[in-house]
């Protein structure tokens, strides 16, 4: 059988939006709080957009291999790229290996290995929608904030835990609350009521930005705390908000743009609170 000529104008690279930033905010966090450069932060950042950017043709690869029986064009194109995204990925860790030390090293790749094969197998299965594995992810995908400070300064600093706690917090509310929107928006047009589950444990979330944000107040840190309030009252809003039909067609992209936003300030403020 022929195989069709693949098209060139195929290009593998993060699609997920929400992803890519889970993934590049604590990198830019973490950079400004180290105050520090060195090559490794680069290599960092070149190494994590690496990883993500291969999921996509790792996984037409395996299907290619584990399922199509008939030759599919992307498949050549796709195994270019992953080789590609791969090469960058091994410079970049020989790069990053002159830089950590050998633990931090071992665990690190142990995690990303294990999460990455997690990935490309949740991603072949088409269970990605998975809100369990979503919050796994945003975990995963902020923890860049430890490995930019062990490439700025050698270790993991106090800072860094904190940073990635409280973007990894932000991060799952956000999810969850994207998924009460989809569940409401859903029960709208099939005139029906919205199921619970996700609103439940969407303000559960919120409450805990809110109870953080009180901590952060009694220990004197005030810009954190702005940070974790800014996230709650948001999030808190948008769930009241869902109840109105209206704002519940706002377009895709617009609700997008509003979390971006939210989320920039709040890792900003993060930042001015840790520093």
């Amino acid at each position: 059988m022929t195989i069709p000529a693949p098209t060139r104008a195929v290009k593998y690279l993060p699609r997920e939006h929400g992803a890519t930033a889970m993934l590049l905010t604590p990198i830019v966090c973490a950079a400004l709080l180290a105050r520090t450069w060195r090559w490794a932060e680069l290599a960092t950042l070149l190494a994590a957009f690496a990883a993500m950017a291969s999921k996509d043709p790792l996984v037409v690869v395996l299907r290619a291999r584990l399922l199509w029986k008939t030759p599919h064009a992307e498949t050549p194109v796709a195994a270019r790229w992953l080789a590609g995204w791969a090469g960058l990925l091994a410079v970049c860790g020989m790069v990053i290996a002159l830089a950590w030390p050998w633990r931090a090293l071992g665990a690190f790749a142990i995690g990303i290995g294990g999460f990455g094969a997690l990935a490309a197998w949740v991603n072949f299965r088409n269970r990605q929608r998975s809100v369990v594995f979503q919050i796994a992810s945003a975990v995963a995908l902020t923890s860049t904030a430890a490995a930019t400070s062990l490439s700025a300064t050698g270790a993991v600093a106090r800072w860094a835990w904190w940073l990635w706690a409280l973007l990894a917090l932000q991060a799952t509310a956000g999810i969850l609350v994207v998924h009460a929107r989809l569940d409401a928006r859903i029960a709208l047009n099939k005139g029906v009521a919205a199921p619970v589950e996700f609103r439940r444990a969407a303000f559960a979330a919120a409450l805990a930005l809110a109870a953080a944000a009180a901590a952060a107040v009694a220990l004197g840190r005030a810009q954190a705390a702005a940070a974790l309030g800014l996230a709650a009252l948001f999030y808190l809003y948008d769930l009241r908000r869902q109840r109105d039909g209206e704002f519940l067609q706002m377009p895709l992209k617009q609700v997008g743009q509003r979390a971006l936003a939210v989320s920039s300030a709040y890792a900003l403020l993060v930042v001015a609170g840790l520093r």
